[in-house]
C-alpha cells in the first residue's frame, strides 16, 4: 500500500529552495505565520463577514477574529498529534521536527484558511458564481476555455486563497508569500482543480486551485509526495484533517456564541448542545459556571472547556486513523471518526446555526443586497477589462474604472482569462464596507448627509 512520508510532508523548504534557514530564533514555519499576519490580505479579514455582515456589535466575530481562534485550536491539535507520533516508534516521524514545529505549521495554515474569502463571505462566493452563470453575462465569457469558464462560474474562496498566498501577496506572481511547502500543503484543503468538483467525496463547488495556479499545485504535490488520484487531483496532506476540524470546532461553537450575543439564541439552548461533552465532570464544571456574573462569561467558560474536550478527541482520532490518512484512504472528515458526543455536538451546533442564525431577517436582507453590490462591481470592471483585451484600448469611462485597480489593472497584451482573474483578485479582496461604498458610488455618488 502506497503511503505518504512524514519526512517529505513536513519539509521546511520553500519552492525552489534546497536548504532551509533558521534565523533570529524563528523556524521557517514561524516565518510563515509572520508573513501571513503582516499581509494586507490578512488584515482585510477584519472587515469581512464571518456570519453577520456589516455588524456594529464589537463582540461579534469577523473573519479575522475567527481565523485567529482557529489558529489557536489548530496549534493545539498539531502539538498533541505530533507528540503522539513522536512517541510511536513505528510512525516514521522525523526526529528533527518538533511538536512545536507541527503546531506552528497548523497555526500558519489556519491563519490563512479564509484569506481568499470575498466580501460577504459564502454569500459573496455565491454572488460571484451567480453573476457568471447569468445568461445576460454570457457574452463576457466568449473566448474562454471550458475550464476557465468553470473557474469563474464555480468561483471558490479556497482556490482564491491559494492564489493569494502563492501569487498575489508580497512577491507578486513570483512566489507570492513564499511559504514553506509543509504550510502550503496543510493549507490545501482541496488539492484538485475545478473539473473534480463532482468527484466522490468532494463537497459541492469545492476545489482548491484555479487553472492559473495548476503548475504551482503540481510542484507542491510532487515535492510533498501527495498521492495522485487523477489528473490534477491529489489526496490531502494529512495535516489538512486537523486544520479542517479546527475550523469546524470554532465555526460551530462561535456561531452559537455570536447568536446569543445578537439575541437570536438563548444560553440554555447552547448549553444543551455542549453539556454532553462534559457529562462525566459536569458537577465540577457547574461550580465554575455558576460563579460567572453574566451569560457571556458563563458561555466563554463553557465554550473553552468544550473545545478542550473536542481537541483531545480529534487528536486521538487522528492518531487512531494515521495509517488510512497517510495512505489517502480515510473516508469522510476527521470529525466522522471522533466519539459520538463530539460528532453530535458539531452537527447540532451547525444545525442550530443554520436554522436560526443564518435565517435571521437582518442578515438575510444584507446578503440579498450583496448580490446587487457584487454584480455592480463585476459588471463595471469586467466590461472594462474585456474592452481593453479585445480592442487594445479603453473608452474614457472604462479607463477610469481600470485606473482604480492601480498596478493590478489588466494590460492590453494579456489573455482574457488573465485579465478576469486580476479583476477577481481586486473585487474579491475588497472588504464588505469598501465593496458596498464602491458599488454605491458606481450607481451615482450621493454626498454624505443628503
Amino acid at each position: 500500500m502506497t503511503k505518504m512520508d512524514w519526512h517529505r510532508l513536513l519539509q521546511p523548504l520553500r519552492i525552489g529552495e534546497v536548504t532551509s534557514h533558521y534565523e533570529d530564533g524563528r523556524s521557517p514555519f514561524h516565518k510563515d505565520q509572520d508573513r501571513i499576519v503582516f499581509s494586507s490580505a490578512f488584515r482585510r479579514l477584519d472587515r469581512k463577514t464571518q456570519v453577520h455582515p456589516l455588524s456594529e456589535n464589537d463582540h461579534v466575530h469577523s473573519r479575522l477574529t475567527h481565523s485567529l481562534e482557529v489558529s489557536c485550536v489548530g496549534r493545539s491539535l498539531g502539538f498533541r498529534v505530533a507528540e503522539g507520533l513522536k512517541a510511536d516508534v513505528n510512525s516514521g516521524f522525523p526526529e528533527n521536527i518538533s511538536a512545536a514545529d507541527v503546531g506552528a505549521i497548523l497555526q500558519a495554515a489556519c491563519l490563512a484558511h479564509d484569506i481568499g474569502n470575498p466580501p460577504y463571505g459564502h454569500t459573496g462566493e455565491d454572488a460571484i458564481r451567480h453573476w457568471f452563470l447569468d445568461a445576460e453575462n454570457a457574452y463576457l465569457l466568449e473566448g474562454l476555455s471550458a475550464l476557465e469558464k468553470a473557474d469563474l462560474q464555480t468561483f471558490e474562496g479556497n482556490a482564491q486563497g491559494f492564489r493569494i498566498i502563492t501569487q498575489v501577496e508580497y512577491h507578486r506572481f513570483s512566489g507570492g508569500m513564499r511559504l514553506t511547502q509543509a504550510t502550503l500543503g496543510t493549507f490545501l484543503k482541496y488539492p484538485w482543480t475545478v473539473e473534480h468538483t463532482s468527484a466522490t467525496g468532494s463537497k459541492a463547488h469545492k476545489f482548491g486551485c484555479f487553472q492559473s495556479e495548476v503548475a504551482i499545485l503540481k510542484t507542491i504535490a510532487d515535492d510533498l509526495g501527495l498521492i495522485p488520484q487523477h489528473n490534477n487531483r491529489w489526496c490531502r496532506h494529512p495535516l489538512v484533517y486537523l486544520m479542517e476540524i479546527a475550523d469546524d470546532i470554532c465555526y460551530g461553537l462561535i456561531d452559537l456564541e455570536d447568536g446569543i450575543e445578537m439575541g437570536i439564541l438563548r444560553y440554555p439552548e447552547v448549553e444543551k448542545i455542549l453539556k454532553p461533552l462534559l457529562a462525566s465532570e459536569w458537577a465540577q464544571y457547574q461550580v465554575d459556571l455558576d460563579s460567572a456574573d453574566n451569560e457571556r462569561r458563563r458561555l466563554s467558560m463553557l465554550r473553552g472547556k468544550a473545545m478542550e474536550k473536542m481537541v483531545e478527541a480529534a487528536s486521538q482520532a487522528f492518531l487512531d486513523n494515521q495509517q488510512g490518512i497517510l495512505a489517502g484512504t480515510l473516508v469522510g472528515e476527521l470529525s466522522d471518526h471522533c466519539p459520538a458526543t463530539v460528532r453530535d455536538a458539531i452537527r447540532e451546533a451547525k444545525s442550530l446555526a443554520k436554522e436560526r442564525i443564518f435565517k435571521d431577517p437582518r442578515k438575510t436582507a444584507i446578503e440579498v443586497g450583496a448580490y446587487s453590490t457584487l454584480a455592480n462591481l463585476l459588471t463595471a470592471f469586467l466590461q472594462a477589462a474585456k474592452e481593453l483585451i479585445e480592442t487594445g484600448h479603453s473608452t474614457f469611462r472604462n479607463s477610469r474604472v481600470l485606473e482604480m485597480m492601480g498596478p493590478s489593472a489588466p494590460q492590453a497584451d494579456w489573455t482574457l482569462y488573465q485579465a478576469y482573474m486580476r479583476v477577481l483578485d481586486y473585487v474579491a479582496g475588497m472588504t464588505d464596507n469598501y465593496a458596498a461604498d464602491t458599488a454605491q458610488q458606481f450607481s451615482g455618488y450621493s454626498p454624505p448627509g443628503r
